[in-house]
């Protein structure tokens, strides 16, 4: 038998080096071609051209950390911080932010991680514009798709909101939403392989965080190995954040009614996409 201070700091240790040195080969941040490949992926499987991400954040629930006030309560009366995850079309993690306030919306913890800053100043190495498939103009730019949560950008769509919705708009908030549900299927594919997700983490904070960045790495080396089972991801306990108003900017707005257009276009129209809505 051990200890209970020995057995925490070997688990901390542990997920620490399965971090460090994972996490380099499993989710390093993709470079020009990586992202077309993402991009390629999202086409084939979630017919959203210029997508290269699905981002999301998830509360997870944990012990009331020391001297931590409310900062990690939240309004469902738990304590918990959030995982933040950028997710290809292959239920794989490209970027995680983990251990920001529990209290902190989805649209702050993206814009103060180190992946929202790259995101605001171009340093992602994205692909230049490019038209959609089957036109000729205009260029348009890799997006990611979120949730009403996130403010929409020139790189960044989210839905229109649910009121008074033209046919065309309505189209267009479902095809992302197809396009979006594959961060929500990698965030259950996560808590059903590594189950200490399901409960409240019992762990000192700095601990727990280890513990789930160290899942999400070792989540993206099973990905790879052995593939997985869609009916995983199908139910999970991870918390969703409560969706806030966030405004977007005018280049944004315009992106998006390109796209809008282009999903009631011949080269852009799904078959059966008037139905589904």
């Amino acid at each position: 038998m051990i200890g209970k201070s020995t057995a925490s700091v070997i688990i901390r240790e542990t997920c620490v080096a399965i971090w460090e040195v994972l996490h380099a080969a499993v989710m390093s941040q993709p470079h020009k071609e990586e992202w077309l490949e993402i991009a390629d992926q999202f086409q084939q499987s979630c017919d959203f051209p210029n997508c290269v991400g699905a981002i999301d954040g998830k509360h997870i629930r944990i012990k009331k950390p020391i001297r931590s006030g409310r900062q990690y309560f939240n309004y469902k009366n738990f304590f918990l911080f959030v995982l933040f995850a950028v997710c290809d079309a292959n239920y794989s993690f490209r970027y995680i932010d983990v251990g920001s306030y529990g209290s902190s919306s989805d649209s702050a913890v993206f814009g103060h991680s180190d992946f929202g800053q790259m995101l605001l100043n171009n340093t992602l190495d994205l692909p230049d514009n490019t038209t959609l498939p089957g036109t000729t103009s205009p260029a348009m730019p890799f997006v990611f798709v979120g949730d009403e949560a996130f403010a929409l950008g020139e790189h960044l769509m989210r839905p229109y909101s649910s009121r008074g919705l033209s046919i065309a708009r309505r189209v267009f908030n479902y095809r992302l939403t197809r396009a979006r549900r594959v961060v929500e299927c990698s965030f259950g594919i996560l808590a059903n392989k590594w189950r200490f997700l399901h409960t409240p983490i019992h762990l000192k904070l700095e601990s727990a965080i280890s513990a789930v960045k160290a899942a999400c790495v070792l989540h993206n080396f099973v990905r790879e190995r052995d593939g997985y089972n869609f009916e995983d991801s199908l139910s999970h306990s991870l918390e969703s954040h409560l969706p806030s108003v966030v405004r977007g900017h005018r280049q944004g707005a315009t992106v998006r009614e390109h796209f809008t257009a282009y999903f009631m276009s011949p080269h852009g129209a799904l078959p059966w996409q008037l139905e589904a809505i």
